[in-house]
């Protein structure tokens, strides 16, 4: 059993360290969690190691970018092979076009892709492609949906139906976000109406087509298909935010699993392979519009970063090569672990509801079946950090926010997963006894 109350001189040392020079003590608010965070030393396969010698099943992996783990063999042979060549050359690599017609060929709707450094700037550039075309102003996006931390898509939803959006950060003028349109997720009769009234106004709709930033929630039948018809009929680019779905749910991602061909897709996490990697990309026609062809800029020092190309085109390669084994694995886990979550639900009389697919899964301390934002947003947060203790008390590891996903990785062995299922189980016995 690992013990919560961490060795002094290591994660809390630290972390009284970091606070004088990192806002929070850390580089991205998720990774803060009472009473502080444990810091990192290793990670290897599916277990990460504190240093305060502590191991953890991990079911974070870094947020979904390590489908096969932690320091996976072939992104390592890969890098070391490149490191002896540069890390940085300012110029085109043979690589990158190489990487970039991989991606091509398993995600079809992309016929020509921009290589860039974060999600962040996939979404940021993709939206902007879309109104340099459209030449319209506006943009529709979906409350939970998070598309990185650009002043256009950092809004919240206020009270009613159809809200404009309103600036969930201090530093974004209230003028920049007023173009963006927010909307509640799974409702049809809401999307219709907008796109009716403010369609020939509407560039794009950027979507999470599996919300993966609000813990996890799954789209409604047919309604993904659905909001492709209406995006089309009104002339309004659909924007896949895949940045978490892309090579998970399916080698050709959830656009894969749903059968819908976005016009612009963005991609991330699994792309670059623990490395620094993101992308997007559409149709051709679209693309072209892109500098140095067209007018709407982009640029980066690091983009196509030789590193991140080399892991990146490692997993993919391996994804590729092994997709018939891998996505069955991850989804036999995926179906396992539900079933024993909701298993020790029932047993312990906990109102609770697990949301899953393929290897992705999260659950809600809620009586309410978790569809949107707004049910989302009526867990219990206590419970669940209750339950994020308990866990990190029985050595495994899960994202300790409601509102983020747990990742399976082929890493996790069975051995893991009755592990896992054990301390799932003690986790919500204990928490059911004191709530």
């Amino acid at each position: 059993m690992v013990r919560l109350d961490l060795d002094k001189t290591g994660s809390l040392a630290l972390f009284e360290r970091a606070k004088k020079v990192l806002p929070g003590g850390v580089n991205s608010p998720v990774r803060a969690f009472e009473p502080y965070p444990f810091f990192a030393e290793k990670a290897y396969g599916s277990k990460i190691y504190s240093v305060d010698g502590a191991s953890y099943i991990d079911y974070c992996m870094a947020y979904g970018p390590l489908i096969f783990g932690h320091s996976s063999e072939e992104v390592l042979d890969a890098i070391q092979e490149q490191l002896t060549k540069g890390t940085l050359y300012g110029t085109p690599t043979e690589k990158e076009v190489e990487f970039a017609e991989l991606i091509s060929k398993l995600i079809p709707s992309v016929e020509m892709l921009r290589l860039v450094n974060s999600g962040t700037e996939a979404t940021m550039h993709a939206i902007r492609v879309a109104r340099g075309l459209t030449r319209r102003k506006k943009i529709v996006k979906f409350e939970g949906c998070f598309h990185g931390s650009h002043d256009y898509v950092l809004v919240k939803a206020g009270s009613g139906a159809i809200t404009f959006g309103v600036p969930i950060s201090l530093g974004i003028p209230e003028d920049t976000s007023r173009n963006t349109i927010v909307l509640p997720y799974n409702n049809l009769g809401v999307l219709e109406d907008i796109a009716e009234h403010e369609g020939s106004d509407i560039a794009a709709l950027i979507v999470e087509p599996v919300i993966g930033n609000t813990g996890l929630i799954l789209p409604e039948e047919g309604y993904l298909k659905k909001m492709r018809k209406i995006t089309s009929d009104y002339g309004i680019l659909l924007i896949f935010d895949e940045i978490i779905t892309g090579f998970r749910l399916a080698l050709g991602g959830a656009q894969e699993y749903y059968d819908i061909k976005p016009d612009i897709t963005t991609l991330g996490k699994i792309l670059g392979g623990g490395f620094p990697m993101a992308a997007f990309g559409g149709r051709r026609e679209i693309m072209q519009h892109v500098s140095p062809l067209g007018k709407v800029y982009q640029a980066g020092t690091f983009s196509g970063n030789p590193i991140s190309v080399a892991a990146g085109y490692a997993t993919l390669q391996n994804l590729n090569k092994n997709w018939n084994k891998i996505y069955p694995k991850l989804e036999k886990a995926g179906e396992e672990v539900k079933k024993a979550l909701m298993d020790s639900v029932s047993d312990n009389h906990i109102e609770a509801q697990v949301n899953s697919i393929v290897s992705m899964f999260q659950i809600f301390f809620s009586p309410h079946l978790v569809t949107d934002y707004t049910k989302a947003k009526l867990s219990d947060i206590r419970m669940f950090h209750s339950y994020f203790q308990e866990l990190l008390r029985h050595g495994i590891f899960v994202p300790p926010s409601q509102f983020e996903t747990c990742f399976l990785s082929t890493a996790h062995t069975e051995e893991d997963l009755e592990d896992t299922i054990d301390a799932f189980d003690g986790a919500l016995r204990n928490i059911s006894k004191v709530g």
